[in-house]
């Protein structure tokens, strides 16, 4: 378990139990559009039972829960680089709607990236937020990322071609 500085809020694996929750959070349209594509949509039970599984064995990645109050209320991961990049990962997260905008989002960040420059192998950790999320871009600020960049039509989702705006952390930070 990891635990984040707001308080009844912290990260643990993901659990066989989650599965209902999971559904009823994740299959919905707008967290869908701000997540890659490997976020499907709908999100089924199906969905939610291959991910706990999956979720719980991809290390050197590293996936959890957010658990808020008692209760599931999103995700956050990293997605380990391979090669050249094997000390970078690719850092994410999500929350359910009705869980937006009460600062969870940001703790968790931070709890994560702490996690991971203290027990994990990354050195960097840098998340692409898509041009339209400007919440997303000041979560990862508040977690200590620093915007480095736009890149520009990067991103193909909801039938558009967009930028997407390069944060980023190192453990030096």
């Amino acid at each position: 378990m990891i635990r984040t500085d707001l308080p009844d809020c912290f990260l643990r694996p993901w659990q066989e139990s989650d599965q209902a929750a999971l559904v009823a959070l994740a299959d919905n349209r707008k967290i869908w559009r701000n997540l890659t594509d490997l976020f499907p949509h709908p999100y089924t039970e199906a969905d939610a039972a291959f991910w706990i599984e999956f979720a719980n064995h991809s290390a050197p990645s590293c996936h959890v829960a957010i658990v808020h109050r008692g209760s599931l209320v999103g995700g956050i991961g990293i997605i380990a680089g391979e090669g050249n990049a094997r000390f970078t990962g690719n850092f994410g997260y999500w929350l359910g709607e009705p869980h937006w905008g009460q600062g969870i989002a940001s703790a968790a960040a931070r709890a994560m990236a702490d996690h991971a420059f203290t027990h994990l192998r990354f050195e960097r950790l840098e998340g692409a937020v898509f041009e339209w999320n400007a919440a997303s871009m000041r979560v990862l600020e508040k977690a200590g990322f620093r915007r480095e960049g736009v890149l520009r039509k990067s991103v193909f989702k909801d039938g558009q071609l967009i930028d997407s705006v390069m944060h980023a952390r190192l453990r030096g930070d």
